[in-house]
């Protein structure tokens, strides 16, 4: 933590005569497939520029998954990548939640396809589904089962083969996402705050602003409905982009409330990848510092679920996180589903 920002903060738990134990991350790992799509080279799928792309979301470029690789793969290289940084062995693993919403197939779970890929066969599984804002649920989940020591080592992992149900003919919305995985190992760290508060929220009065309405039990998968696109994403872009910056703002500010702390004693602010424009705007309201926030956006575009998992990754191999850090997560998704969470590193 630098020396300008002050180490000074409340345990929201604590504050409420919370007995538990405290939980930490351990360690974090990510995966993203080898396939690089350019803007250049959607300017061959579609009517599209990369000017008119990156001017509107920032995004220069996405990783697209092989045929033959799926969520559940990607997610099994990411969390294998963390297990080896944490030192945690397969068989150490009680639990494995997996936020995805693009599972290997409606069920079994995609979480249980990863615990026979890493061999973790004592864990428990299961997936959770909160879009965009899956990996701040699943964190709160399983901080859950180690704060009550039902667990001591927990996996959580965001995984998406988004390239999946894109639709690539739609040139609004097939330029804005990619394919990747991110996972987090938790554990309790002695004399750790950890994770010090996740706020979650939710409006399904919304929930037709984005969303794939295809291949539920309202639409079961039919000639008709293939052949009328139902199972691709769906997006109303002006009005979700409205409702993700007011979201996360909030969701943000009510983290910061919760912990009793400003913007300027957060050393690493880690937003949903999903737009510039809207890491700005929630930025400029917040009042935080360039310096703080950490994008990489332009390399991966919007990979859901993933997105804040990978870009914690990559934060801490780049020391942009240093142990005694305050970091805020943030970030929204289709439900309309939004969180924030703030952990000390």
């Amino acid at each position: 933590m630098s020396p300008s920002i002050q180490k000074k903060f409340k345990n929201p738990r604590a504050k409420h005569g919370f007995q538990g134990r405290t939980c930490s991350i351990a360690a974090v790992g990510s995966y993203v497939p080898a396939k690089e799509l350019t803007n250049q080279d959607l300017e061959k799928l579609v009517d599209t520029t990369d000017d008119w792309i990156t001017s509107r979301t920032g995004i220069k470029a996405r990783r697209i998954a092989a045929e033959d690789e799926f969520t559940s793969d990607m997610a099994a290289k990411a969390a294998l990548r963390a297990m080896v940084k944490g030192g945690v062995k397969p068989e150490e693993i009680d639990l494995i939640i997996v936020a995805t919403i693009t599972p290997d197939m409606p069920f079994p779970s995609t979480a249980c396809w990863v615990q026979q890929k890493i061999g973790a066969h004592r864990a428990a599984a299961f997936d959770i589904e909160a879009a965009c804002s899956g990996f701040i649920f699943a964190l709160e989940i399983g901080q859950q089962f180690i704060m009550s020591r039902t667990y001591d080592t927990i996996l959580v992992i965001g995984a998406e083969k988004l390239s999946s149900i894109i639709n690539w003919k739609d040139r609004n919305t097939c330029v804005l996402f990619g394919d990747g995985a991110g996972a987090a190992i938790l554990r309790h760290r002695p004399a750790a705050h950890g994770l010090l508060t996740a706020c979650m929220g939710a409006d399904g009065r919304k929930a037709d602003l984005l969303s794939m309405p295809g291949g539920g039990s309202r639409c079961p998968a039919t000639i008709d409905s293939v052949s009328n696109g139902l199972h691709f994403l769906r997006m109303d872009g002006k009005e979700t982009f409205k409702n993700a910056v007011n979201a996360m703002y909030t969701a943000a500010q009510e983290a910061l409330r919760r912990c009793e702390i400003n913007i300027s004693q957060i050393a690493c602010i880690i937003p949903h990848q999903a737009n510039r424009r809207i890491i700005d705007a929630v930025g400029e309201r917040l009042g935080v510092q360039p310096e703080q926030v950490f994008v990489n956006l332009d390399k991966y575009g919007n990979t859901s679920a993933a997105s804040v998992a990978i870009a914690l990754d990559e934060a801490v191999e780049q020391e942009r996180i240093k142990q005694g850090d305050l970091v805020l997560l943030v970030v929204f998704g289709a439900g309309l589903t939004w969180g924030a969470a703030v952990i000390e590193w």
